[in-house]
């Protein structure tokens, strides 16, 4: 009991000092701050702040866009709108005496003891986390100067705890470690930040506004963690002249006379605080009927969301919206608004219907094809698609397509065609899942681990192999044993037990091995320029992010190597400029290939992370043996996918129409392999598709 005791009157006096320090540095020199009403345009993106202000458990917002559209501006002028908050005197949590639930270990034990605790009212303020920061600094660790002094262990309190009750600001949060982009969105979605690492075991509250902001140019968030966010908007400059004019106006005056531009606006930051104040207390009466919560449901199936996820932030968003306004009642207008944000990141594309099969009159019998027929088929459509790809549309159509493509296409003595490229665009990102291989060289696609010296230093491990010394995890370590261990000339003693070494992560690029079918199927409505196109695209990301490259086609009968394993991009963009289109598709062929050289390169180098990139329609119909093309392929793509080392992705070139096969994305399912549609490879197409797609279906249901 005395140890408890001592335990606590320590941790209470230094997290008193704590608070201090930091009160005195938020409360000292205090920037003047934009204020939220004077913010032009960006309607949605405040209402999206204006509701996690009202609901805590909304999970947080995240605001992608462009820079300079006062992404920034308006997340420290909502800390200005929030009342003012009353909390224990001295808690590191800032702890609310009025929520019970909420209290951390220190205040619940001094209440349990009879103690009266007092309180001090603090604003709201906006705690900043830099992308360069450790697990260690967010969640907390080991009180290493009361380890030393007193030989117990003491949680010493991150962000999270600072955050408690306040606002948390991430800008480019797409930049931010992955890892702790969890620890964050766990924490906003339970309210608690829980501990356990190195001899420590913690729980404290931690429910704050969790807001990301980041430019989709400089990369995404993987969809499992943007999943994680309650909300989505989308922001862009202001367009109209005249309030561009008026922007310009109110930041001159702002930066003039700070203090009079916010007394000038203070009334309306009155009306807006009230308002949110207003809606805090009306929220918990808030109701939402079952014919709402049924539309809920309709809205997220028809968005094809993943998980439930949607449905529950939908709800409370649209109860949020209803309390916003002033009303105990949710109105299928509520239910919209919310979906605009709640599906804004989270919507999928449809999975393609079955193909059809043609009717057949009942009197006629039904006929089966042997494998000599079947074969003679598929070579009657190949004939078919290499005669449409030969057959120009009109002298108009053909001066535009060489226009685009920057080039001719050109008949070959053989029948074969050598279309011309396509224009290359900016490739959305594409990697690896993380695994725990150890692995050496340079690059920058893929995050991995290192067993070099060399990398960012993202935690401690007890095991010893490289001789990189984590200082502070063994500092941390040897803290607890300080007063048993005797002390000769030297502050502190090490032990060999103590010694903790680093876990280092880098980027390194990878080996991506191009299978290109290059059938004549892929001539039909200029498939193979703009395949061509992406596989230039593709390229060109390869060469920045330092990849090595192979390619494979397939055609006719056979698969061919046409680069080996290299780091020539002009090589292969050569190559691609000479890949003749013609003949049926061996892509049995091309998926045995593909797999014969990415495990030589293993065997090379078992470092190396091979990723298959397979362009196709997935229409194959030529073996290598005696089993049917389909299921050939099917079987080549299960041995591919049993090598856990071995990723792919497929990219399907099939055109949409009356008729589809989903071919492709059988293939891509069988190798477990990523799906994309080969426009969907353009940086800036997906978010174009969400919010045509989101639009559709939101106008369609008003309709």
């Amino acid at each position: 009991m005395r140890q408890a005791a001592t335990f606590l009157r320590v941790q209470e006096t230094m997290a008193q000092n704590e608070v201090a320090d930091w009160g005195a540095k938020m409360g000292g020199i205090r920037r003047a701050v934009y204020p939220f009403s004077a913010i032009i345009g960006q309607e949605k993106m405040k209402k999206g702040l204006i509701l996690n202000a009202i609901n805590l458990r909304l999970g947080g917002i995240l605001i992608r866009g462009e820079k300079g559209t006062a992404k920034s501006t308006a997340v420290r002028a909502l800390a200005t709108l929030l009342p003012e908050i009353e909390g224990v005197k001295g808690c590191p949590y800032y702890c609310d005496l009025k929520n019970s639930a909420q209290l951390c270990d220190s205040c619940r034990i001094r209440l349990e003891a009879g103690e009266k605790l007092a309180t001090i009212s603090q604003r709201v303020s906006v705690i900043d986390l830099p992308i360069s920061a450790t697990e260690d600094r967010v969640v907390g660790n080991l009180d290493f100067e009361h380890a030393i002094k007193y030989g117990i262990r003491r949680f010493e309190p991150g962000i999270l705890a600072k955050a408690n009750r306040r606002i948390i600001y991430v800008d480019e949060v797409n930049l931010l470690d992955d890892h702790i982009v969890d620890v964050l969105l766990d924490a906003a979605a339970t309210g608690l930040n829980v501990v356990e690492r190195e001899s420590i075991s913690y729980i404290h509250p931690a429910e704050f506004i969790l807001v990301g902001t980041m430019n989709p140019e400089e990369g995404d968030l993987r969809p499992q963690l943007m999943d994680r966010f309650g909300l989505c908007v989308e922001v862009e400059g202001v367009k109209d002249p005249g309030q561009r004019v008026e922007i310009v106006k109110r930041r001159e005056a702002f930066d003039a006379d700070p203090l009079g531009f916010i007394n000038q606006w203070a009334g309306e930051e009155q009306v807006l605080r009230d308002r949110i104040t207003a809606a805090r207390q009306l929220l918990p009466r808030v109701y939402v009927s079952p014919e709402l919560l049924a539309l809920i449901a309709k809205l997220s199936l028809e968005a094809f969301v993943a998980g439930h996820r949607a449905d529950i932030i939908m709800e409370a968003g649209a109860r949020t919206i209803a309390s916003w306004h002033g009303r105990t009642e949710v109105v299928e207008e509520d239910i919209y608004e919310a979906a605009d944000l709640v599906l804004f990141h989270r919507v999928r594309q449809a999975p393609p219907p079955p193909p059809e099969e043609p009717e057949s009159p009942e009197e006629e019998p039904e006929k089966t094809e042997t494998p000599e027929e079947e074969e003679k088929e598929d070579s009657k459509e190949e004939s078919q698609a290499e005669s449409e790809s030969e057959q120009p549309s009109s002298a108009q159509a053909g001066s535009e397509l060489e226009e685009q493509e920057g080039g001719k296409d050109e008949q070959s003595e053989n029948g074969e065609t050598v279309f011309a490229v396509g224009q290359p665009f900016q490739v959305k990102r594409i990697t690896h899942n993380r695994d725990r291989i150890l692995r050496k060289g340079s690059g920058r696609r893929s995050r991995t681990n290192t067993a070099s010296k060399v990398g960012r230093y993202i935690r401690s491990t007890m095991q010893r192999k490289n001789n990189d010394l984590a200082f502070d995890a063994t500092l941390r370590v040897a803290a607890l044993y300080q007063i048993y261990r005797k002390h000769e000339k030297v502050a502190i003693t090490i032990e060999t037990s103590d010694i903790r070494e680093k876990v280092r992560e880098k980027r390194i690029g990878n080996f991506l091995l191009f299978v290109v079918d290059a059938s004549g199927s892929m001539g039909a409505q200029q498939r193979m320029s703009a395949t061509k196109g992406a596989i230039l695209s593709l390229l060109l990301d390869a060469y920045q992010k330092r990849d090595r490259i192979g390619m494979i086609a397939f055609k006719g009968n056979t698969a061919e190597l046409l680069l080996p394993p290299t780091n020539s991009v002009e090589m292969a963009h050569k190559l691609l400029e000479e890949l003749p289109t013609g003949g049926k598709t061996p892509l049995s062929a091309g998926l045995a290939k593909a797999y014969e050289v990415a495990k030589a390169q293993l065997l090379k180098d078992p470092n190396v992370s091979p990723l298959l990139i397979i362009i196709s329609d997935g229409k194959g119909n030529v073996s290598i043996g005696s089993e049917k093309p389909a299921k050939e392929a099917r079987r080549i793509g299960e041995i591919i996918m049993e090598e856990a080392r071995i990723k792919s992705i497929v990219i399907d070139v099939e055109k949409e129409g009356l008729l589809t096969f989903g071919l492709a994305r059988e293939l891509a399912n069988t190798l477990e392999a990523e799906y994309y549609k080969i426009d969907e490879l353009k940086a800036d197409t997906l978010v174009q598709a969400v919010r045509r797609n989101r639009d559709d279906r939101v106008s369609g249901l008003l309709a």
